[in-house]
């Protein structure tokens, strides 16, 4: 089991400033360097570099981040879960960015629960960058996530393959036939806010396709999926958003798929864990049973 002197450690990694860590762990500034002191000494190794006024890790120090980091978070699971060990009595917390959490996962977790009533589980949604800083503290067991994320620091696994698509209201012009990228740009785009997966993977799709999003004459951002689809619905403009969360209003017919000259866009829903974990078979298990109980 790792000390506190891990945890300040961990905390001047993720923060960056010994100031900033002491006021965090309600400690003095000289304690806080004793402590990474104490620690380049058990280690015999460098840990901080605070050369030219700026605090960075070593090598050596980015690898007892990660260690220490998985380290504290399966301690934190295995509290938790000592005493559930039979699929029966599950129970785990994990995070899902928005069309995830929202369109996903309710259908999944109705299933999982008719089957397993004695189960708990604990859901968050948010954003892909919140979740991963929740993943890294233990306050999350797994994270389902739909954004960019370097898949080097993480131990991660394919969810599903869904559909990226631009809709438009039934009665837009953009509904009667194929368009191209330069007509759509005409219209006002209705768009997530920055830091969503949907939002990033828009902006990485149109650097793709040599646009940015000063292409579109008209811009309106809103953080809210069903706002977006309301408005859009009611002809105000068109949006670009994954086919899952806007399968009901097609079929419904309150939204049409813009039928994009040459577009055809398929993006990653990944499942991620903290590398090296101990209880990756655990959570693998559970990975399973979420996938047996999808219709995707």
């Amino acid at each position: 089991m790792l000390d506190f002197r891990h945890e300040t450690f961990l905390t001047l990694s993720h923060c960056g400033s010994y100031t900033k860590a002491a006021e965090l762990l309600h400690i003095t500034q000289p304690a806080v360097s004793q402590h990474i002191k104490y620690l380049e000494e058990f280690y015999g190794c460098k840990l901080i570099d605070t050369s030219n006024r700026k605090m960075r890790l070593t090598v050596q120090g980015e690898l007892l981040r990660e260690f220490a980091m998985t380290v504290f978070a399966d301690s934190k699971h295995f509290k938790q879960n000592i005493s559930s060990i039979n699929t029966e009595n599950l129970q785990f917390s994990f995070g899902a960015t928005l069309t995830i959490g929202e369109y996903i996962m309710p259908d999944i977790l109705s299933r999982l629960l008719t089957k397993y009533p004695a189960m708990k589980i604990h859901m968050s949604v948010a954003n892909t960058q919140l979740l991963l800083e929740r993943l890294n503290s233990g306050e999350l067991d797994f994270v389902i996530v739909e954004g960019l994320f370097d898949k080097s620091e993480y131990d991660s696994t394919l969810f599903s393959l869904e559909r990226f698509i631009p809709v438009c209201s039934p009665e837009s012009e953009f509904a009667k036939g194929e368009v191209s990228f330069q007509e759509i740009t005409k219209s006002r785009l209705i768009l997530r806010e920055r830091g969503s997966g949907t939002r990033e993977i828009f902006e990485n799709i149109l650097q793709k396709n040599n646009y940015s999003l000063h292409a579109f004459e008209k811009l309106i951002e809103i953080g809210n999926m069903a706002a977006i689809k309301k408005m859009v619905s009611m002809g105000l403009g068109i949006t670009f958003l994954f086919e899952a969360a806007s399968r009901q209003e097609i079929d419904r017919g309150s939204l049409s798929v813009i039928k994009l000259s040459g577009f055809s866009e398929q993006r990653e829903f990944n499942f991620v864990l903290l590398k090296n974990s101990f209880f990756r078979e655990r959570y693998m298990e559970i990975f399973r049973l979420l996938k047996e109980n999808f219709d995707g």
